[in-house]
């Protein structure tokens, strides 16, 4: 998904951008990142600047020929930790699913200045990221903008869900409201078991898949679940994500396992209650098994460097909804949680400011329980700020245009 979204921008934009390419050629080609921001500057017709802020994050906004002097700001999601390089923009994030609309374009054609800054770091980055949002309004604010700053929205998918509810709970005046989308904002410990347990799970059902460890990914695994190359188009490089063998294999192991006694793949999902697509539970289900595995594979070495500790936990917990608990019981792996900080990562449900909430029912890699776990937080004024919108469809941060 990944590579067709850095593909679609791409192509999207280099059309657009042709007749200026021969302007460019003639100048000092500045770095890929900002090449990427002044582009999309030219394709919508707004004033782009690009560059750096204070703690190593860079930053891109786009102000429209008509701004209505508003902003709003695009917290992104997880960036892969295990990709060499310093930090830079995603701008395949940037892409809806629906694959013809781009959120710069959607926001600046109503007129909104738009802004989007990476984290200071790659991997998990919500506390960065809730700071680098709010540094960058000031960066804005001392730009030379044709008018005073007026309204800021906060925007943010998947951990960018996450950092728009925290940015908007405890920064009321800074932003004038937010939507959070796909976000675990519900509780932040119970996805990290959430992952934990469906490693563990497929450990038990698929023993000799992976690494026999859920907890510590051994170095290079990394590159053996997927590598990163880069391709010039136009006046882009962009990074392309290739599956590695491992993952191939794990997928074409799921597949065989749906077909075949004891059904290993069904009894996966289960006992995880991970979503799948029930209209095509075929592809849907290897589909959710690789995206929750990528993510224990990618995530899990930068997660305890960033939180201080190991923090998954099952030592007590019983799995149920295989053909066989008890044998399933018994051969599960158990992992004792240290003790880490995850005050940072824990949303109040104390909002002055309006949050809008957007979640795909079939959501499996952040689950819609977030939901209804972040509501039971709100009490009675919490509530009147808050407006949870389900969108009844298969995967995660699945929207189409209309929707956003």
């Amino acid at each position: 998904m990944k590579h067709f979204f850095r593909l679609f921008l791409a192509f999207a934009l280099v059309g657009a951008l042709a007749p200026a390419l021969p302007a460019m050629a003639e100048q000092t080609p500045p770095p890929v990142d900002a090449q990427n921001c002044y582009a999309l500057g030219a394709v919508y017709g707004a004033t782009a600047t690009y560059g750096p802020q204070g703690d190593g994050s860079v930053f891109c906004t786009l102000v429209p020929l008509n701004w209505n002097g508003d902003l709003v700001i695009f917290a992104h999601g997880y960036v892969d930790p295990t990709t060499a390089g310093p930090v830079t923009i995603p701008y395949d994030q940037l892409i809806l699913p629906d694959k013809t609309t781009t959120l710069p374009g959607l926001i600046t054609s109503l007129d909104y200045a738009f802004g989007i800054t990476s984290y200071s770091k790659k991997g998990l980055a919500v506390a960065e990221g809730v700071k680098d949002v709010v540094d960058l309004v000031a960066v804005f604010k001392a730009l030379p903008n044709p008018k005073p700053l007026g309204h800021v929205y906060l925007v943010g998918a998947s951990e960018g869900g996450l950092v728009t509810t925290l940015a908007v709970e405890q920064y009321r005046d800074v932003f004038s409201g937010g939507v959070a989308t796909c976000g675990p904002i519900g509780d932040f410990g119970k996805q990290i078991n959430y992952w934990g347990d469906f490693r563990v799970v497929f450990d038990a059902l698929f023993p000799t898949a992976l690494p026999p460890t859920a907890v510590t990914i051994p170095d290079g695994l990394n590159l053996q679940w997927e590598t990163y190359t880069t391709l010039p188009i136009g006046p882009f490089t962009l990074a392309v994500s290739t599956p590695g063998l491992l993952q191939l294999g794990i997928g074409g192991m799921v597949l065989a396992a749906e077909k075949s006694f004891p059904y290993n793949s069904l009894q996966l999902i289960n006992v995880t209650k991970a979503a799948i697509d029930l209209s095509d539970t075929t592809h849907s289900i290897m589909t959710t098994t690789l995206g929750i595995l990528g993510y224990n594979i990618l995530a899990t070495n930068d997660g305890k460097l960033e939180l201080g500790g190991q923090p998954f936990g099952n030592t007590t917990r019983v799995y149920r909804g295989s053909l066989n608990d008890t044998k399933l019981n018994s051969v599960v792996l158990r992992y004792s949680a240290d003790s880490v900080n995850l005050a940072p990562y824990t949303t109040s449900g104390r909002l002055t400011r309006p949050l809008v909430t957007l979640h795909n029912t079939g959501d499996p890699i952040v689950l819609y329980w977030h939901e209804d776990l972040y509501r039971a937080k709100l009490n009675r004024a919490s509530r009147a700020m808050f407006t949870g919108i389900p969108v009844f469809r298969y995967g995660h941060c699945n929207f189409n245009a209309n929707e956003a």
